[in-house]
C-alpha cells in the first residue's frame, strides 16, 4: 500500500484495495477456523467425552475446551506481538494464519474419543489453545499491518474495511453450519460429516497464507529499521513503563467492542429462540442479516472516521449503539412484525466495532505498537467475552430490555472514554517520521 503521509492521496490505489482485500479474506478465513467449533460442540461432546458421562458435563467441557481458546489469547497475542515489533508484521501476519490453520486440519482427522480414549480430548484442548493463540496474533498484527499501509487520511476506512472482513468469518461459519444441518443428516454428522467443516478450514487457511506472501512489510516498519528506531529489547516492557497512560482507554474501548459483538451475534439469537419464541432457522436468518449490516457499519463508520477523526466517531457511534439494540428489541418485545429491520438497523448501529481500531493504532508509536494493542485487546477481550454473556443470559429473565440497558452502560462508557482522552490528549502524536 502506499506509504503513511499526512497529506495521503483521497483514494486509494488499486493496489492498495489489493492489499486490504487479502488481508481482511485472510481474517475471515481464519475466523472461521477459530469459530466453526462453537457451531458442532454438541457433536463433539458426544464425539470426545465418554458416552456414560451426563450429557450436560459432556457439552460443558466441550464448550469449556471452546473457552480455552480466549483464555490462550492473551500469551499468544503477547509472545507473537514481540515478534511482530522485532522481526515485522507480514511474518507474524502470516504465522498466525498457519498456526490457525494445521490445529483446525488435525481437528478434522483426529481420532475420537472410541479411538484413543481420553488422550482424544486433551489432544483437542491443545489444539484450541494452538488455535486461541493464533488468532490473539492476528487481530492486533492485522489492525498495524493495514494501518502502517494505508495513508492516514484513510486509515479509518482500511481498518473500518479490515474489521468487516474479521467478522465476515462468522457468518462463513454460520453458512457452513447450516448447509451441512440441511445435507447430512443427524447421524451423518456424527459418524464422518463433521469432520468436513475442520478439514475445509484447513484448506481456508492453507489458502489465506498463499494469499498472504504476496503481501509486503509495511512502510513504517521498513523505516523504522533502517533508522534503527525499531529494536525495542522487550517491546511491552516499554508498554508498561512509558505508556501507561494508554493502557486504560484501550481495555476500555476493547470492552465496548466485545459488547457490541456480544449482544449482536452471540446472546440475541439466543434471546429470540428462548424469549420471544422465533424459531432456529427464522432466528439464523435474522442473525445473518445482522452480521451482513455490522460489516457495512464497519465501513460506513471507517468513512465517518476519515471524515471527522477517530474520537469524534467513537463519539457518534457510542450513542448509536444503545439506540441501535434499543430498535431491535423494541421491534421484538412490541411484535411488530419487523425483526429484520430491527437487526439490520442494530447492526448499522454496531459501527463502533470499525472505529475502535483506528482510536487503538494511534495509541502507542510504530516501534511497540502491536505489543501495546495486544497486551491490552487480548486481556480486556478474553475476560470480557468470558463473563459478559454468561452475565446477560442470567440476568435476561429479569427483563427483556437487559440487553438494551447493558448497551446503553457500555455506549456512555465509549462516549465518556472519547471525551476525557480526547480531550486530555492521551492518544500519541505519530510524528511523520516515526510513525507515519
Amino acid at each position: 500500500m502506499t506509504a503513511n503521509s499526512p497529506q495521503g492521496p483521497l483514494l486509494l490505489s488499486r493496489a492498495d484495495h489489493k492489499t486490504l482485500g487479502l488481508a481482511a479474506l485472510g481474517g475471515a478465513l481464519e475466523i472461521y477456523d477459530f469459530i466453526i467449533f462453537v457451531f458442532f460442540a454438541l457433536t463433539l461432546s458426544q464425539l470426545f467425552f465418554p458416552p456414560q458421562m451426563p450429557e450436560w458435563l459432556r457439552l460443558l467441557q466441550s464448550f469449556g475446551i471452546f473457552v480455552t481458546g480466549y483464555l490462550a489469547r492473551p500469551l499468544g497475542g503477547i509472545l507473537m506481538a514481540h515478534f511482530a515489533d522485532h522481526l515485522g508484521r507480514k511474518k507474524v501476519f502470516s504465522l498466525s494464519i498457519l498456526m490457525m490453520a494445521l490445529p483446525c486440519l488435525l481437528i478434522g482427522v483426529m481420532p475420537t474419543y472410541a479411538d484413543i480414549g481420553y488422550a482424544a480430548p486433551l489432544i483437542l484442548l491443545a489444539l484450541r489453545i494452538l488455535q486461541g493463540a493464533a488468532v490473539g496474533g492476528e487481530v492486533p498484527s492485522a489492525w498495524v499491518f493495514v494501518a502502517e499501509h494505508t495513508p492516514v487520511n484513510r486509515r479509518g476506512y482500511a481498518l473500518g474495511f479490515l474489521q468487516a472482513g474479521l467478522t465476515f468469518g462468522y457468518l462463513i461459519g454460520a453458512l457452513t453450519a447450516t448447509a451441512l444441518a440441511q445435507l447430512f443428516t443427524p447421524q451423518e454428522i456424527l459418524d464422518y460429516a463433521w469432520r468436513l467443516p475442520f478439514l475445509l478450514g484447513g484448506v481456508f487457511g492453507i489458502i489465506g497464507v498463499w494469499l498472504r506472501r504476496w503481501l509486503s512489510e509495511t512502510p513504517v516498519f521498513l523505516a523504522l529499521r533502517e533508522r534503527r528506531e525499531g529494536v525495542v529489547e522487550l517491546p511491552l516492557k516499554a508498554v508498561l513503563r512509558d505508556y501507561r497512560q494508554a493502557l486504560l482507554p484501550a481495555v476500555i474501548l476493547t470492552c465496548v467492542l466485545t459488547s457490541a459483538v456480544v449482544v449482536l451475534v452471540v446472546i440475541t439469537p439466543t434471546v429470540m429462540q428462548k424469549l420471544f419464541g422465533l424459531t432456529a432457522s427464522h432466528t439464523f436468518a435474522l442473525s445473518s442479516l445482522g452480521i451482513v449490516f455490522l460489516n457495512i457499519g464497519c465501513v460506513l463508520a471507517g468513512l465517518l472516521v476519515d471524515r471527522i477523526g477517530a474520537w469524534r466517531a467513537l463519539m457518534v457511534y457510542s450513542l448509536l449503539l444503545p439506540l441501535g439494540i434499543g430498535a431491535l428489541y423494541a421491534n421484538l418485545v412490541g411484535g411488530w412484525g419487523l425483526p429484520g429491520l430491527g437487526y439490520a438497523l442494530a447492526g448499522l448501529a454496531c459501527g463502533v466495532v470499525g472505529v475502535v481500531p483506528s482510536v487503538m493504532v494511534g495509541l502507542f508509536p510504530a516501534a511497540i505498537r502491536v505489543s501495546g494493542i495486544s497486551f491490552t485487546y487480548n486481556i480486556a477481550y478474553a475476560l470480557w467475552a468470558s463473563v459478559t454473556p454468561l452475565a446477560l443470559i442470567a440476568a435476561m429473565p429479569f427483563s427483556p430490555w437487559v440487553c438494551v440497558g447493558f448497551c446503553a452502560i457500555m455506549g456512555v462508557v465509549g462516549l465518556v472514554t472519547a471525551l476525557v482522552y480526547a480531550g486530555r490528549g492521551v492518544l500519541v502524536q505519530e510524528a511523520a517520521q516515526a510513525c507515519g
